[in-house]
């Protein structure tokens, strides 16, 4: 369809190119379009959007793109897709332990589908630059969308007339004409009381020969706000990515123990677990003396970091901001924060060791002193011997690459790194690695890593009454979700808005009297029998009595 050169409108109005419709008196603006009989688009009444330009420049042809309706219906589709594909197997976020290699575990547990899906990287679907892409372009769409649509639509319902081109009144959808036998200005009047008392805002012009009624035009706004609830809903899982926005982690604390929360700036101390078992009276009797758990819990004590929270070589200052006992299914909550109760284990683990230092060169013995596995102090002293601890593995291990890492932070397998000073070393220290557990000694060859200093000092543990041992750990699932609260105001937002376009119709009614001559033209956007029922009930009210279904002009039947 061809624009016209000029699209100033005989009323006097000068439009937008583009506008179907004068926005002001409503007459098409297209001779073709003047000339059919057709019932008018009352989309936008017709006013141009950017999306129509007729030369677009590239960034108007970005614009048309995301403009498309169908564009972001293909979006949300690819999108939904995606999704249900990282649904196939568990994603690798959900996994507890962190020590897990996912090439080898998605092979093994999977078998050639697993090795398949962990190549394509859908072990971590919801995280992947493309998933999160779609993401982007879906809310870019919701808002492009919305703004191309949303200011036409504000322009025309702000500049609406009164009095309509016929040509505007006859091409509705609801229509009616015949010829009036009173005085037109008291017509009008009557009419329009009749409107009110359907809950229309009535408007008649200086000539009482022509009215506009309208109701619930709010429900217009109601697909635009429900996008901008879902733009704020998709804001909010985008903000998920952001760190410390979104943290489900695990972490073990022993009794006693005042360990971090990994990605925060918390800690949480175990004051002490306990555990309940049910007696056997409350059991029948195939499960008498099975010592079923009936509950456990833990009191704990949460510190926030206030100084020295990064610093590896100092202690950090703690602040106790929250105690609580945390039952199954009662969580310690500050702010964002929420620990959970989640496992226990109520086998012995080592807690602190208290070594000495053996000269190898005299066979004489120092200390001892007491290493803590959790939380160690940095310097100690054990006769002539001055000990600093440069780094520590709580769970040692060795990766492909040769390069020492630690699996968990559960002192599984704990190693510490010293620089020591004394008699017959080197003035500014050696540094030796000791492991505290004796099979660790063995299985990473202590002695060999350690070199000549291995010849020269040990430090070993002398009896069991040197070992600290914890009686219980429980196990607590760290949960922080700040965009959640903007989940739900997006989704509150957007449900509103669909509420507002469900629920109600816009409804508008136009007449003019010319030379006795009525005629009404009506429109809706929905609930067409609802419209004609109010024409008609009007319309009697005004002594002009016919059925509803009548004033249907070849357009909407429902």
């Amino acid at each position: 369809m061809l624009l016209p050169a000029n699209t100033k409108c005989e009323c006097g109005h000068q439009n937008a190119v583009g506008t179907v419709l004068c926005e002001s008196c409503g007459k098409p603006l297209e001779q073709d379009l003047l000339e059919s009989s057709e019932p008018l688009e009352m989309r936008y009444d017709g006013v141009a959007r950017r999306s129509q330009k007729a030369n677009p420049h590239w960034l108007d042809q970005i614009w048309n793109f995301f403009s498309s309706v169908k564009i972001a219906i293909y979006l949300i589709i690819i999108t939904f897709l995606g999704a249900m594909l990282g649904t196939i197997f568990p994603q690798a976020s959900v996994f507890i332990s962190s020590t897990f290699d996912p090439s080898v575990y998605y092979a093994e547990q999977y078998g050639t589908l697993g090795k398949i899906y962990y190549m394509l990287g859908l072990h971590k679907t919801y995280s992947s630059w493309w998933f999160i892409t779609l993401l982007v372009m879906i809310a870019t769409s919701l808002v492009i969308c919305s703004i191309d649509r949303v200011l036409p639509l504000y322009r025309a319902l702000n500049k609406q007339q009164i009095r309509k081109h016929l040509a505007f009144l006859k091409r509705q959808k609801a229509t009616y004409s015949g010829e009036l036998q009173e005085e037109p200005a008291e017509w009008t009047k009557r009419y329009g009381e009749a409107l009110k008392k359907k809950g229309y805002k009535v408007h008649i012009d200086e000539t009482g020969s022509a009215l506009l009624a309208e109701k619930n035009r709010f429900s217009r706004w109601g697909p635009y706000i429900n996008h901008i609830g879902l733009i704020l809903f998709l804001l909010a899982v985008l903000a998920r990515s952001i760190p410390g926005w979104n943290v489900d982690q695990y972490v073990s604390v022993t009794d006693g123990d005042t360990v971090p929360i990994a990605g925060t700036n918390y800690y949480v101390k175990s004051e002490g677990f306990s555990i309940e078992l049910y007696d056997n009276e409350e059991l029948p009797d195939e499960l008498k003396d099975s010592g079923r758990v009936k509950s456990f819990k833990t009191d704990v004590i949460l510190y926030e970091c206030t100084a020295h929270c990064e610093d590896d070589f100092a202690t950090p200052e703690l602040t106790e901001v929250k105690e609580h006992t945390i039952l199954v299914n009662d969580p310690l909550r500050y702010n964002e924060l929420k620990l959970h109760q989640f496992d226990f284990n109520l086998t012995p683990r080592i807690n602190a060791v208290s070594p000495m230092i053996i000269d190898k060169a005299t066979g004489e013995s120092y200390g001892p002193f007491h290493l803590k596995m959790v939380d160690p102090e940095l310097h100690y002293e054990a006769g002539p011997y001055t000990i600093e601890l440069i780094d520590k593995y709580m769970d040692f291990s060795i990766n492909r690459e040769g390069e020492p890492i630690t699996l968990s932070s559960n002192p599984n397998a704990p190693a510490f790194i010293f620089n020591i000073k004394g008699p017959g070393l080197a003035e500014a220290g050696e540094v030796f690695m000791y492991f505290p557990l004796e099979k660790d000694k063995v299985r990473f060859a202590q002695d060999t890593i350690n070199r000549e200093l291995a010849n020269k000092i040990d430090i070993k543990v002398e009896g069991m009454e040197n070992v600290d041992y914890s009686a219980a750990t429980t196990y607590l699932n760290v949960r922080i979700d700040k965009a959640v609260k903007f989940l739900w105001i997006g989704a509150v937002i957007s449900m509103l808005g669909l509420i507002m376009g469900t629920y109600w119709q816009h409804r508008r009614i136009w007449l003019r009297i010319d030379d006795e001559q009525l005629t009404l033209g009506a429109h809706t956007n929905k609930n067409w029998y609802g419209l004609r029922a109010d024409v008609a009930f009007a319309l009697k009210r005004c002594d002009i009595e016919l059925d509803p279904k009548s004033l249907d002009n070849g357009g909407h039947k429902g």
